[in-house]
């Protein structure tokens, strides 16, 4: 090709127009040179496109199989608690029937029980436990995404999953001893100006010149407590890790508009992470309903249906059976699982809503503002 290129040069007139010419057609023929073998080609004188094989091989093809077997054994284990517990709860509905969803009194030795009070209970103590734990997540989440310096961020990520891993006995010893004398007397301030609202009202004389310090110990709020500091660092790396997600240049977009850091929060990372805040919550919510010790170690037991928190006495579902399990007959044993699937469905339902609204918010989807 080169010897071809010497030769038109040395019979043609020079100049940069000629070169120009004779360089294109090199580039023209060197191209050409590059094209398949003509044992593939369309009718047309084309190249056929080469088609990808999408079927994984090799480690691929194993690492497949073995994310498929863990789904699948995943499955097979809850549907199969699932299947089990409602097959214990048959004699049970078909003794009591909607009547154990109704009644509020467990008492096998009038052979009445019934699931309404401690319901009601199981929903108090997550609320209360929310209603700390959320606003503490996502303080804490923003905290360390937008504002932590780089060298304590990873420290303090370590130290939040580090709550996860307290065991909840250790919560409900610090609920009992630590956090509850200081519970009831800021119970007692809610008595006394906000007891109009049956909430926070409590049976007993919030003026009196001597407190009854027991009407408000052993309540959900004091349960809720601890319970909150369990699910809080649930929620916090939920909420954290889709904040992390929040596109750079949207964010260095608004700073470079003149936003502050907080407006900057406010127009893009909360807008984002939107997902990420009802899904982590949601997933605290389905950890708050189904907490046993702390809140076995902290309540006084009462099967009472009353909407106020500050109160001495509730109960919840896992409190029940973890109390009543020990010493049950065989009928209560059957009423103890029924109650048990209860809260199995329950918190079923609200992993799963958690569990979708998360996965939609780690690629943006449905958080536009």
């Amino acid at each position: 090709m080169l010897a071809a290129l010497t030769s038109r040069l040395d019979h043609r007139p020079t100049g940069a127009h000629t070169v120009s010419k004779l360089l294109g057609s090199v580039r023209k023929s060197a191209v050409t040179t590059t094209l398949p073998a003509q044992d593939s080609v369309l009718p047309t004188g084309r190249p056929t496109p080469r088609r990808l094989s999408r079927k994984a091989t090799g480690a691929d093809r194993v690492f497949e199989l073995s994310a498929r077997t863990i789904g699948a054994t995943v499955l097979v284990v809850t549907g199969g608690i699932g299947v089990f517990l409602a097959w214990q709860s048959v004699p049970t509905l078909e003794r009591y029937g909607w009547s154990f969803f109704t009644e509020s009194a467990w008492q096998p030795e009038s052979d009445v029980l019934g699931i309404a009070a401690v319901l009601v209970g199981t929903v108090s103590i997550a609320g209360v436990a929310m209603a700390f734990a959320f606003p503490l997540a996502l303080l804490t989440a923003l905290f360390i995404s937008e504002y932590a310096p780089a060298g304590i961020k990873p420290t303090l990520v370590s130290l939040v999953d580090l709550m996860a891993a307290v065991p909840s006995i250790i919560y409900g010893m610090w609920g009992y001893f630590l956090v509850m004398p200081h519970a009831a007397a800021f119970s007692l301030w809610l008595h006394q100006n906000l007891g109009w609202i049956p909430l926070f009202a409590v049976d007993a004389d919030p003026d009196a010149a001597v407190w009854d310090q027991s009407r408000y110990i052993g309540s959900a709020f004091c349960a809720g407590i601890a319970v909150a500091m369990m699910v809080l660092p649930m929620s916090c790396a939920v909420m954290r890790q889709v904040f992390s997600q929040t596109p750079p240049g949207e964010k260095e977009a608004a700073l470079a508009l003149g936003a502050t850091r907080w407006g900057m929060i406010r127009a893009v990372v909360l807008p984002f992470g939107r997902g990420g805040i009802i899904g982590g919550t949601m997933l605290g919510l389905g950890r708050a309903l189904g907490e046993t010790i702390a809140v076995l170690l902290i309540i006084s037991p009462d099967f009472i249906i009353k909407p106020r928190i500050l109160e001495v006495g509730t109960s919840s579902v896992s409190a029940l059976i973890a109390g009543r399990f020990g010493d049950a007959s065989a009928a209560q044993l059957s009423a103890l699982l029924t109650a048990g699937f209860v809260l199995f469905l329950i918190t079923l339902v609200v992993n799963t809503l958690a569990a979708v609204i998360v996965s939609r918010s780690r690629s943006g989807a449905g958080t536009d503002a």
